[in-house]
């Protein structure tokens, strides 16, 4: 008897849980907004000398919500602010913005997420077409921190693995 009370407590505090969690972590914005949010990223990117992320993927996806937590980590956080505008593009349940990820290379048959990298300019740099990181729920934050590392622009007299440079 009390196992079953105890479980149904477990269950109850779970269930109320979950739609506050889902709620905060809306990270991928209205699937409309995607071509206003990339033209400004580009514009920011022109003016500060950053690269720009597309990060392909939907709220409903457990490895998006991983990537996001593992690039805002203490340890990620200050290569991506001081390198990178970051653009969510909301895939919708793979129905939306189709358009953008054919545009930029990426096989939404084979996941999210998927990245690319744009440089300042615009130009694409990497797309994701083997669902890298489609599976990051299985990987560590280090990973992302090597992928934003090696993507990073450099500066003169820099090295590319130097992460503050």
């Amino acid at each position: 008897m009390k196992l079953t009370k105890i479980l149904s407590m477990v269950a109850a505090v779970a269930l109320t849980a979950a739609p506050a969690f889902s709620a905060s972590r809306d990270i991928y914005p209205d699937p409309t907004e995607a071509k206003a949010d990339l033209a400004a990223a580009l514009k920011t990117a022109a003016a500060t000398h950053k690269r720009v992320i597309l990060d392909f993927g939907g709220n409903w996806c457990g490895d998006c919500q991983v990537l996001d937590i593992y690039f805002h980590n203490p340890q990620n956080r200050p290569i991506l602010e001081s390198n990178y505008v970051l653009v969510h593009i909301n895939v919708g349940q793979y129905d939306a913005n189709l358009d953008l990820a054919k545009h930029y290379g990426i096989p939404l048959e084979k996941g999210v997420p998927a990245l690319v990298v744009l440089s300042d300019t615009g130009k694409v740099l990497l797309s994701q077409k083997s669902g890298e990181f489609e599976k990051m729920g299985h990987m560590e934050p280090n990973s992302v921190t090597s992928f934003l590392v090696q993507w990073k622009p450099t500066k003169p007299g820099c090295s590319v693995m130097v992460v503050n440079c």
